[in-house]
């Protein structure tokens, strides 16, 4: 049995994502603004009376909450790239990060959701002129955070160059779509305390706080799904093994156990064992395979398969 691990030498296992320190310094960036938009419009809402201006700033909480572990991700994964305790390296540990913040955003969309339907029972004084500027500088910084984090996110998707598989940084991706659902989260917001102020609709404010919270659960819940596919190596990698039976495929070779999966944003590992009734080197099979960017540390074994049955297997 013959292993290659890339070019067969001594060789790092740092698989952090493309622009890791760009991404993390636009992430601090990020933080430092929505806390300081969180305390204030909690204290807003506590002291107006507004379920819905509560409900923001209690999401812009756990959106502070989430970009702060994403930071510190960011700066632990890079600190220790090279520990060799980390067998594949740091490259989960952002996942690893928004999979945890995720389970805290999911507790806290109960906690929202079960104090709204509660106030739908019974009628609340709110201050709406104090309420409204509140909410709408909310949304300000919800979009000035949007804009901060999607242009590094675009600028990442531009070097791609449009290839198919997924490049993207979970950290970074959870981040700016957590924004963008923030954004909405404010604007529901202003528009409940407009309508309680020029309508009437005190019931408004209740329900925007409902719908509120259904918004924190469902990103929640999407991003337990991403990152959570990539901490248990279930991501879906029929491409990129489709690319690499392509590659190995010369008439002779035939795979026989192929496993892929995920090492970092964009980064993938791989173990391919092969037969053939004359087989090349692993070096040779490991640079045919490695054309494709994405495979950063990648394992060969190639087994002779002589005779009438090696012919069999490559007609199977």
């Amino acid at each position: 049995m013959h292993h290659e691990h890339q070019s067969g030498q001594e060789h790092e296992h740092v698989f952090l994502g493309t622009a890791h320190d760009v991404h993390e310094k636009r992430t601090r960036y990020v933080v430092a603004i929505t806390a300081a938009m969180m305390i204030v419009e909690i204290a807003a809402g506590w002291l107006t009376g507004s379920m819905a201006l509560l409900a923001d700033g209690f999401h812009m909480a756990t959106h502070a909450g989430a970009l702060g572990v994403a930071a510190w991700a960011y700066a632990f994964a890079r600190r220790h790239a090279r520990n060799p305790r980390f067998t594949f390296g740091t490259g989960k540990v952002g996942d690893l990060a928004g999979f945890a913040s995720a389970l805290v955003l999911a507790i806290i969309a109960l906690g929202i959701g079960v104090e709204s339907i509660g106030r739908l029972f019974e009628s609340a004084w709110i201050a709406y002129s104090e309420a409204i500027p509140i909410a709408v500088l909310g949304l300000v910084v919800n979009l000035a955070s949007a804009w901060l984090l999607g242009h590094g996110h675009h600028e990442h998707d531009d070097r791609t160059h449009g290839h198919h598989h997924d490049h993207a940084d979970n950290n970074l991706r959870s981040a700016y779509f957590h924004v963008l659902a923030d954004a909405l989260t404010s604007v529901l917001a202003i528009g409940a305390l407009v309508a309680g102020r020029f309508l009437g609709w005190g019931w408004m404010d209740a329900v925007m706080g409902i719908v509120g919270a259904v918004v924190i659960g469902r990103w929640s819940w999407g991003l337990v799904q991403v990152t959570g596919a990539v901490l248990v190596d279930a991501v879906d990698t029929r491409p990129l093994e489709q690319e690499i039976s392509e590659a190995i495929d010369d008439g002779d070779a035939r795979i026989t156990d192929l496993h892929v999966w995920q090492v970092g944003p964009g980064k993938y590992a791989a173990i391919v064992s092969l037969v053939a009734a004359k087989p090349l080197s692993p070096a040779e099979y490991a640079a045919r395979v490695m054309i494709h960017e994405e495979l950063v540390h990648v394992t060969v074994e190639p087994h002779r398969c002589a005779g009438t049955h090696g012919r069999a297997l490559r007609a199977a």
